[in-house]
């Protein structure tokens, strides 16, 4: 009975070493260069995103303290200034006009933050641009607009946009599920002779217009919420057997700064069966941190990010991270 329980002990023990050793990231070779930052929506205003959701009105809800910022986002002004604070990468929403234009614009409709009503995508070019975009920011719930008369005409144009003079790439929001705006974006792109494979341009969003991005541009980055769900779903469990889940075959894995823990191999063997297969690795903020679900909000996160790691890292708040990095 004894010998059966130490064999059955030692089984367990060489069962556990040998997933320690084969996700071991120590004896993995530290990948080449360094993590990219993304500015979501560039430089914007930051605000309380407890019980937020997907299509509520932010602009009401800014934090205190940004009444003189007259940067929005999604604009030229905004990009600049992400670009300015380090960003590696700027996100940015693109929605198409009702006459065949397309511009940088987050919400579905101008109602929050215009002057506005309406959908966006009902709405002409020089409709849109004649919209005063800082109509209906509030930090106090509503008693005060401190920013009305300082956003008219500031939503630009994809083609105002990658003439920026950035030099930097982008990553492309779709909101709809039209696989068209993939076409539209990409002959924009290519009659301003943006190569966005060259660029290091990214895109995300709905499905089928990631999928139609992926057709036209073979190798881009890109990448949907199922896709991103499958791959770090799957690769959670079968990482530690060693195994690159096929989920993740040209695909994204995204991973929670607060359970970097979770994910085997990490940082430097996750990275090599990610990059085996075509896959990148994108870090966001923490999954318990009210204030940061989407992006990194602070410059004291920077330090929780492994010195070898050399994928995306999602930053909601360019302003306070970007300058607190030192390449």
């Amino acid at each position: 009975m004894k010998r059966k329980i130490l064999w059955s002990f030692g089984i367990i023990w060489m069962t556990l070493l040998t997933v320690i050793l084969l996700n071991s990231s120590r004896w993995a070779s530290a990948p080449e260069g360094q993590f990219k930052m993304i500015a979501h929506r560039g430089v914007h205003h930051i605000y309380d995103p407890t019980g937020v959701g997907r299509d509520d009105c932010t602009a009401i809800r800014m934090l205190p303290g940004q009444e003189d910022l007259e940067i929005f986002e999604n604009t030229i002004h905004s990009i600049r200034a992400a670009v300015n604070m380090q960003a590696d990468m700027v996100e940015i929403d693109v929605a198409p006009t009702k006459d065949g234009k397309m511009v940088l614009f987050h919400d579905w409709t101008v109602d929050c933050r215009t002057d506005g009503t309406g959908n966006t995508r009902d709405l002409t070019l020089a409709e849109l641009q004649s919209l005063d975009i800082g109509y209906g920011y509030s930090s106090d719930d509503g008693q005060t607009f401190p920013l009305r008369g300082k956003g008219i005409g500031k939503i630009p144009t994809v083609e105002q946009a990658v003439a920026s003079e950035t030099f930097k790439p982008f990553l492309f929001n779709f909101k709809s599920k039209n696989p068209d705006e993939a076409d539209q974006l990409y002959a924009i792109l290519k009659a301003a002779g943006r190569d966005p494979l060259q660029e290091g341009d990214g895109f995300y969003g709905g499905e089928a217009p990631v999928k139609r991005m992926k057709q036209l541009v073979p190798g881009i980055w890109a990448w949907s919420k199922p896709g991103v769900k499958a791959c770090t779903k799957d690769y959670l469990w079968m990482g530690w057997f060693g195994i690159t889940p096929d989920s993740c075959k040209d695909g994204t894995l995204v991973i929670p700064l607060d359970y970097q823990w979770a994910f085997a191999g990490w940082p430097n063997r996750t990275t090599a069966r990610m990059e085996a297969v075509g896959a990148r690795t994108l870090i966001i903020g923490p999954m318990n941190d009210r204030e940061s679900t989407r992006g990194l909000t602070y410059g004291n996160q920077l330090a929780k990010i492994p010195a070898s790691f050399n994928g995306y890292v999602m930053v909601e708040d360019i302003r306070k991270v970007g300058p607190a990095l030192v390449r």
